[in-house]
């Protein structure tokens, strides 16, 4: 087994070398692998800043460690991948699809982001002035938001995030940081909100209906709570 995955390795790394066209001597130029088919490779480590990845198949792919510091992801497939500790500063990740993906660790300050995380792991993940508000100047396909419904966002940074519309249905944000994080609109409806800090967060908008809100942390300091959704129902533990 040990030599297969060995064997696999290589031919993944051959052909992803085989991918990147070659740079004219003396310049480095970002790698171009637009609609390359990458999935299942074992990408591990590598440093990809800056790397054009739209359309790619990265499917259940092992990025862990890898630099992809303002790669364009747009429009990928990345399902099941493992981005655990990568770096994704500045990134562009619309309309990629990720769900069940894999960022445990890993650095996505601003980036922007309006992918599908539908039940990512994103546990101590850094999103410190990171952008997934909903697009409103294209919608031609529809609301165009980050989703990260059901997902893991434990102990998360999210300081200064633009969560604005965000759909964090059933969530987990226990512990989490949202200090001047906009919550404007998002849907945080059945979400666990344990400990989670909130100073100078925005409610204003958010659907609170059965969110789970315990021992939340400068709550008084939080902006427009009085004008969240569905207050009422809100279970405080």
């Amino acid at each position: 087994m040990i030599r297969a995955s060995i064997r696999i390795g290589a031919i993944g790394m051959f052909g992803l070398a085989c991918a990147i066209p070659a740079a004219p001597q003396g310049m480095i130029q970002p790698a171009d692998l637009a609609g390359k088919k990458l999935s299942g490779l074992d990408l591990s480590g590598l440093d990809l800043s800056g790397a054009i990845l739209r359309g790619a198949r990265l499917n259940k792919t092992k990025l862990r460690d890898a630099k992809l510091d303002q790669a364009i992801l747009d429009q990928a497939w990345l399902v099941e991948a493992d981005l655990s500790r990568a770096s994704l500063t500045r990134a562009s990740i619309f309309a990629a699809q990720m769900q069940r993906a894999t960022l445990d660790g890993a650095d996505l300050s601003g980036a922007r982001i309006t992918a599908d995380l539908t039940g990512a792991r994103l546990v101590g993940a850094l999103l410190t002035g990171a952008n997934l508000s909903a697009d409103m100047k294209n919608q031609s396909m529809g609301l165009m938001r980050a989703v990260l419904k059901s997902s893991n966002l434990e102990r998360a940074i999210l300081r200064e995030a633009d969560l604005s519309r965000v759909d964090l249905e059933f969530a987990s944000l226990k512990n989490a940081d949202l200090t001047n994080a906009s919550l404007r609109g998002a849907a945080l409806g059945g979400a666990t909100l344990a400990r989670v800090t909130v100073n100078g967060a925005d409610f204003n908008g958010a659907d609170l209906a059965s969110t789970r809100l315990i021992e939340p942390i400068g709550l008084d300091a939080a902006k427009n709570f009085d004008k969240a959704q569905n207050i009422d129902r809100l279970l405080r533990e």
